[in-house]
């Protein structure tokens, strides 16, 4: 069974922790890596992680995933409602993804509801906070199972 994952954080997610906690939980950005890297292991997954603050940057953690990944789980912060370059580098990476956000995005501000990678993903969970990740790593093992 295939189990490697690349959860990929976009920008601000490295300010987690001190980005209003009633949004987005209390926990930093290793804190939640932890917790994660618990909820993968459960599901004999195995997790590396990544965040940046540069698109391109993330771009290219795209177009090399499948030589170190087999599927994605993604956070891509304010770049899921606008970032076409991610999604077409999502294309490129042709691996089964999940989109999750820590908060309700469909209930927040109009411009957050649009996800420029949604259809390339087998899933996408919202507003559960870090439960979510183990939601959407549930649903990435599903996708490797099909």
């Amino acid at each position: 069974m295939m189990g490697r994952v690349e959860i990929a954080h976009g920008v601000n997610l490295d300010t987690l922790g001190r980005r209003d906690p009633a949004v987005y939980g209390a926990l930093t950005l290793p804190e939640l890596e932890v917790r994660v890297r618990g909820y993968a292991t459960e599901l004999g997954l195995h997790p590396t992680f990544s965040q940046t603050n540069h698109e391109g940057e993330y771009c290219e953690l795209l177009h090399r995933a499948a030589e170190t990944a087999d599927g994605l789980l993604l956070n891509p912060g304010a770049w899921t409602h606008y970032s076409w370059a991610i999604r077409d580098a999502l294309e490129v990476a042709a691996l089964p993804a999940v989109e999750v956000h820590i908060s309700a995005v469909d209930e927040r501000e109009e411009w957050r509801r649009r996800s420029v990678i949604r259809e390339l993903c087998v899933g996408r969970v919202q507003g559960r906070g870090v439960e979510g990740y183990r939601d959407a790593l549930a649903m990435l093992r599903e996708a490797f199972e099909r």
